[in-house]
């Protein structure tokens, strides 16, 4: 189970936008994430290396996340919303629910729910 401090670290991290560091640095090292009903990526390895790609697509992602942040235990759920800058000048919001699973002060698993209509303009 996560602490308060750890779970407002973590949050901190992705809202300073480093998104490649939130996972080197908040997930275990046999962490697993997926999108909707997705393949399952598994890995903080792949997974930072998946990371790098979709910050690179990018000049820019800011992320917010929407309080409160429920967790119960192991368990947590965290909303966010993301502003995209695509490099041919569009822009995109994402609005998502992050469901987690901690063992500890590491996220093990983590599956993202959100529209990917949003994502498309």
């Amino acid at each position: 189970m996560p602490s308060q401090e750890t779970l407002n670290a973590f949050i901190a991290t992705v809202e300073r936008e480093d998104y490649v560091g939130a996972i080197e640095r908040f997930y275990t090292a046999d962490a697993s994430m997926q999108e909707n009903h997705g393949a399952v990526r598994k890995g903080r390895d792949a997974l930072v290396e998946g990371e790098k790609g979709v910050v690179a697509r990018f000049t820019a992602i800011h992320a917010k996340c929407i309080h409160p942040v429920l967790a119960a235990g192991d368990l947590v759920i965290v909303r966010w919303q993301f502003d995209f800058a695509g490099k041919d000048g569009t822009q995109r919001k994402l609005d998502e629910l992050a469901y987690q699973r901690w063992q500890g002060e590491k996220i093990a698993e983590e599956r993202f729910y959100y529209d990917p209509g949003q994502m498309r303009g």
